[in-house]
């Protein structure tokens, strides 16, 4: 696997947003140290959430950031992108492993020490943690579960746990405290008035 990025950024296309410009503000400031995970909301069809993959796969390189896709593997395959996140309600791990390959880097994410140990079994090579905190950027999460549950995770598993959901930079040395090894966040950057400034603040907070 390669060297996991600590500040993950979720593209927000809510409400029909344009994530690029933040995602281009980003990665001007972050570069490398980033992974880009490309959503799209349920009501993007699948050829608009192709170009968007196709295009924040373009940024990345241009940037040597990382860059996957959650839910739509198929996307990611399409788009080229060797590598995806799974939620809860997507593909089981095993299955995403099998349809992203070996070599993929493929995220899953988990909120408990017994889920977070079966990802992992099933090929996960990093665990998102969470929801942390309360968040609006995606319906229907279960109740946050604070820095404690990011420790539970953290404390079952040797594999990277980013934690999600809620995450500013102000919360960024509890749950690094917790044992999370990076962030990911939407909001943080997708309503920041300098997501660029706000990018280097996140990455200062986790190193």
């Amino acid at each position: 696997m390669p060297v996991l990025g600590r500040l993950h950024l979720i593209t927000d296309t809510r409400g029909g947003r344009d994530p690029l410009p933040v995602l281009r503000a980003a990665l001007d400031a972050g570069g490398p140290e980033l992974v880009v995970q490309v959503r799209a909301t349920s009501g993007l069809g699948d050829a608009a959430a192709y170009r968007l993959a196709c295009a924040a796969a373009a940024l990345c390189a241009d940037a040597g950031a990382t860059c996957l896709v959650n839910d739509r593997l198929h996307v990611a395959l399409a788009a080229g992108i060797r590598g995806g996140h799974v939620g809860a309600d997507d593909l089981p791990v095993a299955a995403a492993r099998r349809v992203l390959g070996p070599a993929a880097l493929l995220g899953a994410t988990a909120r408990d020490p017994r889920t977070a140990l079966s990802a992992v079994a099933a090929g996960a090579d990093y665990l998102g943690g969470g929801p942390c905190h309360a968040t609006t950027t995606k319906p229907g999460l279960p109740p946050p579960i604070g820095a404690d549950g990011i420790r539970a995770v953290a404390a079952a598993v040797d594999v990277p746990v980013i934690a999600i959901g809620g995450v500013t930079v102000a919360r960024v040395a509890a749950l690094r405290a917790a044992g999370a090894y990076g962030v990911a966040v939407v909001a943080a950057l997708a309503d920041a008035d300098d997501p660029g400034r706000e990018t280097t603040r996140l990455l200062a907070a986790l190193r």
